[in-house]
Parts: structure tokens; C-alpha cells; sequence
């Protein structure tokens, strides 16, 4: 089987930034309170631009971070429980805008653990020689799917897309992954789409994104250091080896926690949620490109993504750069 290894990455977040105290305007809440439980500050919200858009923006970045042609991509998945429309799926729409010809697309709804689940599918399409570039996106406009008048959901939630292009290569990069899921415990992060509304019937369902806080936490607070355990069972690397760990950036009291269960110095968590907010699939990739172009990685680094969220689900993925 072939190696595969991330050859270049792109994120982009739009330009409106709306701080703590900008929310607590028109909501009962204030920088203290949502700060304290979260460590959000601010987060990027769209004034127009859609989950297409954003995606299209990063994954320009990629392709530019990389070297390649749009044309050598064979694959595209973008990750996401936001997109514009059903169908067609976010990822046709980018290909269509980025002229990747000659790639297969389709989109991936794992939610807060989205980009795990398409890297770890692209990679294996690699790995069984069925293609040999993809570009992956992680792309989110959940403002729109929030309730604005809910000062426990909306104040979590951020725009943007992040985005990696992975290729074949002669040396091993990305390496293993472990991802689950845990559809008992589905109601505890939910999003509504269209109605059931025809000549037989009609049913109005909630459109926004409802979460039950306390349960997420002690879903993420166990399954996820439990989920990178399993995953370095199948690796030659120690725990204390991995230089980095990625986290879906949803709180950070969750990562703090995790960090503790695990053992492992809070410092190597590589942590932006004060500046952008929970952005579901797109965290784990605007945080990776955020550390690229800050030369925080370092060819040799053992790198370690974990993704959580709505169905449950739950995925980590072991990456040396």
C-alpha cells in the first residue's frame, strides 16, 4: 500500500469578527461568562459568504501551498453539516469553481468530527492506489444553523473552512486512524433540515442546532482519550512522543480535561478557539494550517488530530510531517 503524507494546506475565515462583548449587546450573557466556560472571545461570522465559498478560498490556498495544478487532483471530499444545498454537494460546487476536472467529489457529515472521517477516507483511497491527490475540506457556515436567541448554542459557534491537499509519497506521513460512532446517544447534538411537508403530510421540526452541554462534555472527556489510546495500540511512537495534538477546537475545558486524562502537558495542545469559536469540521484544518504558516511544524513531527461531535462521533488520526 501506498504512503500518503499532507503536502500542503489552506484555511480561510471571514473578515467579520464578533467579540464576546459585541454578543452581549443583544443577549443575556457577557465576555466573563462565555470566556470562562469556553475560552471563546471571538469568532468569524459570515455577512454573505457560504459554506461553498469558504471552501473554495482554502482549498485555493492548499493547491498554492502544495504546487500542483488543480487538474492532478483525483478526489475531493469536503466535510460538513452546513452546506448551501443538498445537492449539489459542496464538493462539486468546488470543484466546478477551482476547475479540478478530472477528481471524484462527494461531501461528508460526521459533524464536529468531519475532517477526521474524510481524511481518513481519502487517505485510504490512496493507500488501495484509487487515487493520487485529494483535497480535503473541513467547511462550516453553522451560523445559519443557529438560534440567535439561544445565548447557550449560538455563542459557541464560528465560520470558516480549512483545508489539506494529501498525495502519494515515499515516505510514510499519515499513518493510522481509530474513528466510531455512538448513534445511541444522537439526541444530545441535533440539527433539523426541511420539513416532511406533502400532499399526505406535514410535520414542522426545530431547524437550529440544539446540544445538551453536559453529556457532550462527558461523551468528549471519555471517548476521545480513550479513541487516541486505541489508536497508538497499532503505532511505534509512546504517547510522550507526539509532539502536537490537534483537537476539534469545541471548549477549552474540554481539551484541558482530556490533557489530564491522557497525561500529557496541556502545552502540546495546539489550541486557537479564543480567536474563532467552535467551527465544527473546519477547526481541526484552519488550526493545522494556522501551524503551518507559523512554522510550528517541523518535518519529523508526530502529529496527533481527534475530532468529536454530532451522531455521536468521534475519530483520531496519527500524522508524521
Amino acid at each position: 500500500m501506498n504512503n500518503v503524507r499532507i503536502i500542503g494546506t489552506g484555511s480561510y475565515t471571514p473578515d467579520n469578527i464578533v467579540s464576546n462583548d459585541e454578543l452581549s449587546s443583544f443577549l443575556d450573557t457577557s465576555d466573563e461568562w462565555i470566556s470562562s466556560r469556553t475560552g471563546i472571545k471571538n469568532r468569524r461570522i459570515s455577512k454573505g459568504e457560504g459554506t461553498t465559498q469558504l471552501a473554495v478560498n482554502a482549498a485555493r490556498k492548499a493547491i498554492a501551498s502544495s504546487h500542483i495544478q488543480a487538474n492532478e487532483i483525483d478526489l475531493i471530499i469536503v466535510a460538513t453539516m452546513s452546506p448551501d444545498n443538498f445537492t449539489p454537494s459542496t464538493a462539486c460546487e468546488v470543484q466546478r469553481e477551482i476547475q479540478a476536472d478530472n477528481a471524484m467529489c462527494f461531501d461528508v457529515n460526521a459533524a464536529c468530527s468531519g475532517f477526521v472521517y474524510a481524511l481518513n477516507i481519502a487517505t485510504t483511497y490512496i493507500k488501495s492506489n484509487m487515487a493520487k491527490k485529494a483535497l480535503v475540506i473541513g467547511s462550516e457556515v453553522l451560523s445559519k444553523i443557529s438560534d440567535w436567541n439561544d445565548r447557550g448554542t449560538c455563542v459557541l459557534f464560528g465560520d470558516g473552512a480549512g483545508a489539506v491537499i494529501i498525495s502519494e509519497a515515499s515516505e510514510e506521513g499519515i499513518m493510522n486512524f481509530h474513528c466510531k460512532s455512538l448513534g445511541k446517544l444522537s439526541q444530545h447534538i441535533t440539527c433539523g433540515a426541511r420539513d416532511l411537508n406533502n400532499h399526505y403530510i406535514s410535520k414542522q421540526t426545530d431547524k437550529y442546532i440544539r446540544m445538551n452541554g453536559q453529556e457532550v462534555f462527558k461523551f468528549a472527556c471519555t471517548y476521545v482519550p480513550a479513541s487516541i489510546q486505541k489508536l497508538m495500540e497499532h503505532s511505534p511512537y509512546s504517547l510522550q512522543e507526539i509532539d502536537y495534538f490537534v483537537l476539534h477546537q469545541a471548549n477549552k475545558r474540554i481539551i484541558s480535561s482530556i490533557s489530564k486524562r491522557l497525561k500529557i502537558d496541556i502545552n502540546k495542545f495546539y489550541m486557537n478557539i479564543e480567536s474563532y469559536g467552535n467551527t465544527s469540521a473546519a477547526s481541526i484544518p484552519i488550526a493545522l494550517d494556522e501551524m503551518n504558516r507559523k512554522k510550528i511544524l517541523v518535518k519529523g513531527n508526530k502529529i496527533i488530530i481527534a475530532g468529536f461531535g454530532g451522531g455521536l462521533t468521534y475519530g483520531a488520526g496519527l500524522i508524521t510531517i
